[in-house]
């Protein structure tokens, strides 16, 4: 089983940057063990179970629960067939187009 999970996470108070805030998150993801991917808008992360991820979003909450308002955006992609999802979906779309893909 395949949950891939896109996170954006972080307190609405504070100075422009959000960066410091996002960088604990990222630590703890590392620690978690879990595959991921960093982008500048969110971050990906597979795990083998919604427990997992769900649990995982949750101690993301924690790392900044001391702030007054945190917004938060997580996404799902579910799929029991599948391990290694998020290079085997770029691996699919790749092989569909003319061009490399640029990451």
């Amino acid at each position: 089983m395949s949950v891939l999970m896109e996170l954006s996470m972080f307190p609405l108070s504070g100075g422009e940057s959000k960066s410091a805030d996002v960088a604990q998150i990222i630590k703890l993801i590392e620690k978690s063990g879990f595959p991921y991917k960093l982008t500048a808008m969110s971050t990906v992360v597979e795990t083998k179970t919604m427990k997992e991820a769900l649990q995982l979003l949750e101690e993301a909450y924690l790392q900044l629960e001391e702030n007054d308002r945190i917004y938060a955006c997580a996404k799902f992609d579910i799929r029991a067939s599948r391990v290694d999802g998020m290079h085997q979906k770029i691996a699919s779309v790749q092989a569909k187009v003319d061009v490399p893909i640029k990451s």
